[in-house]
């Protein structure tokens, strides 16, 4: 499959979307604009299969805020009618389509770019699993300074054997479509990123083994053998986050308004407000409500789709 023809990406998935329902956004799409192109394509998640349909299409009015604002209605009237627990639908303006020129992507890591909390998983080493995932819930909600937080949760390491690094990392698991995502990057030749406010001890297998031109996270700091609880070198907080992908996008040549970042939580706000595209990914209402883009369904493949871009496996057409 190719990248969508020029014009608006409108999106819909759910688990199940009726083929009248499909053929009625299509026909409404081409009275109101011109409709280019309608795609449709399967995408696994861990809950099950999702479909998703994609339309390119240009509006005499679309440099209007009601172009997308129409689109987007039509897409949330058509969510309301289906039985589903899940109903993603996007809408990515002409005016934000990625050129060709080099794009960047970033993005989180826990429960972004991987499955799990790490934190959470070292926690349960210490018996202390329950207490540190309430905090980490909270933080993601933005109702605690993730600074704080964080030295909170790490405090409950102390004493673990390092050899837990790499026991943790062994139950590691990139979110579904995640490779696919970076692939689509890399076909392009275009550069990956992740920052995450997890552990640079697991980031660093997870980069090299999912082919990622760059990383940054936290250091848990390791002495005779046993985590002492504490973190070294600076936090990476929301502030951090954003300068990286400040840094990385400058160092790499690609424009901020081409960089398409993505995360889940409050500690991604100000690198998805930043990013020329911003990505929701299965996300807290503080992170959901900024972004460009909002993605309900556990695929990163999606958020490739939702932004017209060419898939690895060949879809059905619409």
């Amino acid at each position: 499959m190719t990248d969508l023809p020029a014009g608006a990406v409108a999106m819909i998935a759910a688990e199940n979307l009726e083929p009248a329902l499909i053929r009625s956004l299509t026909a409404e799409f081409g009275r109101r604009g011109l409709m280019h192109a309608a795609q449709s394509a399967q995408f696994s998640t861990a809950g099950g299969p999702v479909q998703a349909v994609r339309w390119a299409v240009s509006m005499e009015d679309y440099d209007d805020p009601s172009g997308t604002d129409w689109l987007g209605s039509l897409l949330d009237t058509a969510a309301e009618q289906l039985a589903h627990d899940a109903v993603t639908t996007t809408v990515l303006p002409a005016a934000q389509r990625l050129p060709d020129s080099p794009s960047m992507l970033i993005m989180d890591v826990d429960s972004t770019l991987i499955d799990q909390e790490v934190i959470d998983l070292l926690a349960a080493h210490a018996g202390r699993e329950a207490e540190v995932a309430e905090i980490t819930e909270r933080a993601m909600r933005g109702e605690l300074d993730f600074t704080q937080s964080l030295h909170a949760r790490v405090s409950a390491l102390a004493g673990l054997p390092d050899t837990v690094l790499h026991e943790t990392f062994q139950k590691v698991t990139p979110t579904s479509g995640a490779q696919q995502l970076i692939g689509a990057w890399r076909r392009r030749a275009w550069p990956v990123f992740a920052v995450s406010g997890g552990f640079v001890q697991i980031l660093a297998p997870l980069a090299e083994q999912l082919g990622l031109t760059g990383y940054d996270a936290n250091t848990l700091e390791v002495a005779d053998g046993q985590l002492t609880g504490r973190v070294t070198g600076e936090v990476v907080d929301r502030s951090v986050k954003r300068q990286r992908l400040l840094d990385w996008a400058g160092d790499q040549g690609v424009a901020v308004q081409h960089v398409v970042g993505v995360g889940d939580g409050a500690n991604d706000l100000d690198m998805v407000s930043t990013a020329g595209i911003g990505v929701a990914f299965c996300a807290k209402p503080a992170l959901a409500g900024q972004a460009d883009l909002v993605i309900e369904h556990r695929s990163m493949e999606l958020i490739g789709f939702a932004l017209g871009l060419s898939q690895d496996e060949p879809a059905r057409p619409g």
